[in-house]
């Protein structure tokens, strides 16, 4: 469960609460009952390591076919004396 932070719009008193996605939002101060509002706050979720880009996927499709760029410029060209009639 995610921990929301709450701030008091009257006294700036700071509350955290672990709490629910969906339950909903606290709304008084404990403190002297003001109105409070969710702060947005820095997580400790970090990732790292290889595999996290899309760059580290782009050339892995590539190297499992096992396909190189000149075979298939040769393949291109003896289509292309076929259909002529040159060898």
């Amino acid at each position: 469960m995610p921990i929301y932070e709450y701030q008091c719009t009257n006294c700036g008193c700071r509350v955290e609460m672990m709490q629910k996605i969906t339950d909903e939002s606290l709304q008084q101060c404990p403190s002297c009952k003001g109105l409070l509002r969710r702060l947005m706050s820095l997580t400790s979720f970090q990732l790292k390591g290889s595999g996290w880009y899309a760059t580290d996927y782009k050339d892995k499709g590539k190297k499992d076919k096992g396909e190189k760029p000149a075979e298939k410029s040769e393949v291109k060209a003896d289509k292309k004396s076929e259909e002529t009639g040159t060898a």
